[in-house]
């Protein structure tokens, strides 16, 4: 917890002559009764003030009025005040005017609630742009204009959905409004930062509500439009009595609990995307050919566009790519069900599996049959000892190259489908099905 270092550092700023006093997260979060996670310091101080105070510092904003102080192993993020400035490309200011009363400083913040400043040391709580009111009525508002504060930031446009799905707050109207007729500007933000507000959003508990006001912003149309398509995507009624692809979506996205693995959430987001181009109206129902493996490719183009980690990436794609495998588990083969069963990423594919049944017919069957399946399996079942190696079939005479690779996986499945059971009836296996030419 770093209040004690921020409150240490308020001290001493205060004790020297300066102002200092806790802003936004913070005092939003005690005055709504939940635990504050960072405390950030605003001061009159200028930068160099701050850093000859506070020797153990970081410079990296100071140029833009904010320092980063060390102690007690915390960090504290130190900003001067500051007053409204140009900003030269929709997200960094272009100068900084520094100010030296928090009226100033607040009035260039992004939102009501998050312009709310505290002394520690008498708890009075400085209220200049009715962020208490604003927390009372559960709106998430932009202080001032703000279409302005949008300009300023687009960013704050994906901001202000995730407090507001976080919060459980609504949006205020005229904010609301300004997200409308600006969406089309978020196209200016770098895809990390995009990718970083999304994947909070998916992650936070609140992944359902944040998509529905990303829809209602026309925010999503601009970042996801692949995900904007699922409306309106009728789906076989007999399957999915809930309703089109993004209802199915939706409702998959209110069952992700907070802190889930972000593939896990991108793959639930991310797992029917393929349906919209492949909608079609056979004779007998409504069918999506091969929709999982378009919805990979198209994954793997989000992912790319958005600079996903490659890890992530690859594991968003296989979700979405193997989704449609678990019903024809019982059928599989033994070595196939157990290859299956013993993927890296199957604890994420069951969950998915989970939600996806639940949020849709309701059949929970295939889900318990595959937890069963695995729950019933040994460690060495999953993965046996291997019979042989490369080792030993450059001992049988076997020349090494690209053929090596084949008769292993064919003893392995072997193996797996209870043929073989030691060495020696592996070697006499190899024998048989790979002859060596004379």
């Amino acid at each position: 917890m770093s209040e004690p270092a921020a409150r240490a550092i308020v001290e001493r700023l205060q004790a020297h002559g300066f102002q200092a006093l806790y802003a936004g997260g913070a005092v939003r979060d005690r005055l709504l009764g939940v635990p504050a996670q960072d405390f950030d310091v605003v001061t009159n101080a200028r930068p160099g003030q701050v850093m000859e105070l506070f020797p153990q510092h970081t410079a990296v904003g100071a140029k833009f009025g904010v320092v980063l102080v060390h102690r007690d192993g915390s960090s504290i993020e130190v900003a001067t005040f500051r007053t409204e400035a140009s900003y030269r490309d929709g997200r960094h200011p272009g100068e900084v005017a520094y100010a030296d009363t928090p009226q100033d400083d607040v009035a260039r913040r992004d939102f009501t609630i998050n312009g709310l400043l505290m002394d520690p040391r008498t708890g009075d709580i400085l209220d200049f742009v009715g962020g208490r009111a604003d927390l009372q009525a559960r709106l998430v508002r932009a202080i001032g204009e703000p279409e302005r504060r949008f300009a300023e930031d687009h960013l704050r446009m994906l901001r202000a959905v995730r407090f507001a799905a976080r919060l459980g707050f609504a949006i205020e109207p005229r904010t609301l409004a300004a997200m409308q007729r600006s969406a089309a500007a978020i196209a200016g933000i770098s895809a990390e930062r995009v990718h970083d507000e999304l994947t909070k959003m998916l992650t936070e508990g609140r992944a359902r509500r944040a998509f529905e006001l990303l829809d209602a912003a026309g925010l999503l149309e601009v970042i996801l439009p692949e995900v904007a398509r699922m409306h309106g995507v009728e789906q076989p009624p007999q399957y999915h009595p809930e309703g089109d692809v993004w209802t199915h979506t939706l409702m998959m996205l209110s069952g992700l609990p907070a802190g889930c693995p972000s593939a896990l959430a991108w793959g639930v987001l991310l797992h029917d995307v393929g349906k919209p181009p492949t909608f079609r109206r056979a004779p007998d129902r409504i069918r999506f050919d091969r929709h999982a493996g378009v919805g990979a490719a198209i994954a793997a183009d989000i992912a790319h566009r958005l600079r996903f980690s490659g890890h992530e990436a690859d594991a968003v794609a296989a979700l979405v790519a193997e989704h449609m495998k678990w019903p024809e588990l019982p059928r599989m083969r033994a070595s196939t069900r157990l290859r299956f069963l013993r993927r890296p990423d199957i604890e994420l594919q069951l969950e998915l599996l989970r939600l996806d049944c639940a949020n849709s017919h309701g059949d929970m069957s295939l889900h318990q049959y595959a937890r069963a399946q695995l729950d019933g399996l040994a460690p060495e079942q999953l993965r046996p000892p291997r019979l042989l190696t490369g080792e030993d079939l450059l001992t049988m005479g076997y020349a090494p190259g690209p053929q090596f690779r084949e008769i292993l996986s064919a003893v392995e499945d072997a193996q797996l489908e209870g043929e073989l059971a030691d060495a020696d009836a592996a070697r006499a296996f190899v024998s048989r099905h790979f002859p060596m030419p004379h």
